[in-house]
């Protein structure tokens, strides 16, 4: 039986491409008729045709692309012999993937053609360069839009206008009455004399008190410095506005700066610099510190994450050796690796635990528990954990909205009443003089103007769900990953992978364990059942 059977695939990039090439690529029609002329001058027989419209194959890898484990699993029962693209990009265009998903239908005797470029083989190890270099080459393609999207940006700023986004804390958006190509309003930015207030704070305390952004955001939390967003203050917010040079009087975006803009100046660029200079020294400093994982040597998949259940002390690695003799009498050491309590064996600590707990066994405890989770995410559909979290953060920002609509009404209930006294004031019927209701409306004014302000922000995260999801998909994407890599990864890359989905495991006598999971994992796949940590029983 002649192995002619063929199946095609067929791709565009945007939704704008499907009917018409606005991007330099054939579309659908062209790329069809072209494989079905390519396929009858070879004697082959197409038996099955993919279509994917508006998928980019440079930011979409093959796992998420439905058209492409379709065809994998084609391949995987023997339904056809070849397969053929209008050209290789067509498969995918992401430098570090699509040429191993190529590689991997050759391996499962599948031939790959393109109707431009020829047959794809892997005979030799030139085969494998050129494949590596040919997506490469289309990566790169796909790069230069980019790199056009951020020129624009990058001119917009150096005209002194503001690109776009959420303003940084201390500013506001203001309509600015230019309209871009789509007859869409833009904004400026504008100082938010309030949050401005917060900002100048934070520098004073970091540069003047020399207080650390950890113990600034607890200050702030402590004291009545709401959040503009309703969130905590968080140490990661505290060095956003650190390291932010908008604050300066200068807009940014990339590489590209504005002229100085004095209205936008909430500190000064000597104090801004003295707390550059501040983080600096802070990180050299803390470079000379262990980071989690704390040990990326030796076979040991914990550290830095695993403590004392009963006393709370970390659990450091320890080496012992053992001596064997061998029939020949020749003595052999053995290492045998241990995770020790540090508060017991230092006598720190009173510790009821146990001193040691031997590496095999408690990494073992710890990987069955990762793998058990593995499975659960491979269990539960994208769609179906996207949808979940989706709801869940909606259901967060409305909460925040209405908190924020609820106290702006009472302030407004609040602003009229004092306007209500002031008139009663004029006509000598208030107890209270004129001067002190003007503080006191005006103080209310600017109160009901903030919180406009954070209404309004509220609303628009409320209303932005396009970049929702987006967000979602890429963080379900970087967990969904692991669960692939992970029986295939070296030591290191396991190590990388346990301490980016544990929090914390405390290790209790007997190796009973509780592991406390990070926040990515608990939303998106223990979520449902409000779980934080698993109590494991050895």
């Amino acid at each position: 039986m002649e192995k002619n059977r063929v199946c095609c695939l067929y791709r565009v990039s945007t939704d704008k491409q499907v009917d018409y090439d606005t991007n330099h690529e054939a579309d659908i029609p062209m790329q069809r008729k072209a494989c079905h002329r390519f396929a009858d001058k070879m004697g082959w027989t197409i038996v099955h045709e993919e279509q994917e419209d508006g998928v980019s194959g440079h930011k979409i890898r093959a796992e998420n692309r439905d058209k492409i484990q379709a065809i994998k699993e084609l391949a995987r029962k023997g339904k056809f012999d070849i397969l053929l693209v209008f050209m290789f990009d067509r498969i995918g265009r992401i430098a570090d993937e699509t040429p191993f998903v190529v590689e991997w239908f050759v391996k499962n005797g599948i031939q790959v053609w393109s109707t431009q470029e020829g047959e794809q083989r892997f005979d030799n190890h030139i085969d494998k360069l050129l494949n590596y270099i040919r997506f490469w080459q289309a990566d790169g393609e796909s790069e230069k839009t980019s790199i056009r999207t951020r020129t624009s940006l990058g001119q917009m700023v150096e005209e002194g206008h503001y690109k776009g986004g959420s303003p940084a804390l201390g500013y506001m958006l203001v309509k600015s009455g230019r309209l871009n190509k789509r007859k869409h309003e833009l904004y400026d930015l504008k100082v938010s004399e309030n949050d401005a207030a917060i900002v100048r704070l934070i520098f004073d305390k970091y540069t003047k008190e020399g207080i650390g952004m950890q113990k600034i955001a607890n200050l702030l939390n402590d004291g009545d410095y709401p959040n503009p967003t309703g969130n905590r203050w968080s140490y990661n917010t505290i060095r956003n506005v650190i390291h932010n040079p908008t604050y300066t009087g200068y807009l940014r975006s990339g590489d590209s700066r504005s002229p100085f803009i004095p209205e936008l100046q909430i500190i000064s660029q000597e104090q801004f610099d003295r707390a550059q200079e501040i983080a600096s020294q802070r990180a050299a400093v803390m470079n000379n510190r262990p980071r989690v994982p704390m040990n990326m040597k030796g076979n040991a998949l914990l550290s830095g994450n695993v403590f004392c259940g009963h006393c709370g002390s970390r659990l450091h690695l320890s080496t012992a050796c053992k001596y064997y003799t061998k029939k020949d009498g020749t003595l052999v050491k053995k290492p045998r690796i241990r995770y020790v309590c540090y508060g017991k064996t230092r006598k720190a600590t009173v510790c009821d635990g146990q001193s040691i707990y031997m590496q095999k066994k408690l990494d073992s405890i710890v990987e069955s528990v990762v793998k058990e989770i593995f499975e659960r995410i491979k269990g539960v559909p994208k769609s179906a954990v996207i949808s979940s979290r989706y709801k869940e953060e909606l259901t967060i920002r409305k909460t925040n909205l209405k908190r924020h609509q609820s106290e702006y009404a009472k302030e407004i209930e609040k602003l009229n009443k004092l306007r209500a006294e002031v008139v009663k004031s004029i006509q000598g019927e208030s107890a209270f003089s004129q001067t002190m209701l003007a503080g006191l409306v005006e103080e209310s004014e600017a109160r009901v103007q903030s919180l406009k302000e954070r209404c309004d922000e509220a609303q628009r995260e409320v209303e932005s769900s396009e970049n929702l999801i987006k967000d979602l998909n890429v963080q379900y994407d970087e967990i969904i990953s692991w669960s692939s890599l992970y029986d295939s990864a070296s030591i290191e890359a396991k190590k990388m992978i346990i301490n980016s989905m544990i929090k914390r495991i405390d290790v209790y006598r007997n190796y009973e364990l509780n592991i406390e999971l990070n926040m990515n994992i608990r939303q998106f796949f223990l979520g449902m059942e409000e779980t934080e940590s698993y109590p494991i029983t050895a």
